[in-house]
């Protein structure tokens, strides 16, 4: 298991949630856990699917699974879970600069009134965004 890769404990909570997959009758299916990690591996280093870690399999077969997953509303279904068990709330955003770009003046700038507004109001949402307790601290907690 690599670092960053799901614990036992984790895959125990995650595992059940994810749909059963078939292979087909020429080849058989890959392990869920694997492609899982590989697809979270992905998505934490910021990597193009192609310089994905071999140990997770094909990059292929795991951004397929990844799309399939999307389509069929399992990450939907997986989040409301884990907010129905307590483990996570349902504000979460993820933002970096391939998605948002600043102005060329961004850099710095005077303040005043608005900026005063807008810096309160993002303090507010970064707080109501924060979870209270993580999936490891819940694990922890139950364990």
């Amino acid at each position: 298991m690599g670092r960053g890769d799901l614990s036992d404990a984790e895959w125990d909570l995650i595992g059940p949630l994810l749909p059963p997959e078939r292979g087909r009758w020429a080849r058989p299916s890959g392990d869920n856990r694997r492609f899982l990690n590989g697809m979270l591996h992905v998505l934490r280093v910021g990597c193009p699917w192609r310089d994905m870690h071999e140990r997770y399999g094909k990059w292929n077969s795991v951004y397929v699974r990844f799309r399939r997953w999307a389509e069929q509303g399992v990450w939907d279904a997986l989040l409301q879970t884990l907010v129905d068990l307590g483990l996570t709330d349902d504000w979460q955003h993820m933002i970096d600069s391939t998605s948002v770009r600043g102005h060329v003046s961004a850099a710095g700038g005077k303040g005043g009134l608005v900026r005063t507004l807008l810096v309160d109001h993002a303090a507010a949402l970064r707080a109501k965004s924060t979870p209270a307790a993580t999936i490891k601290d819940c694990l922890s907690a139950s364990s």
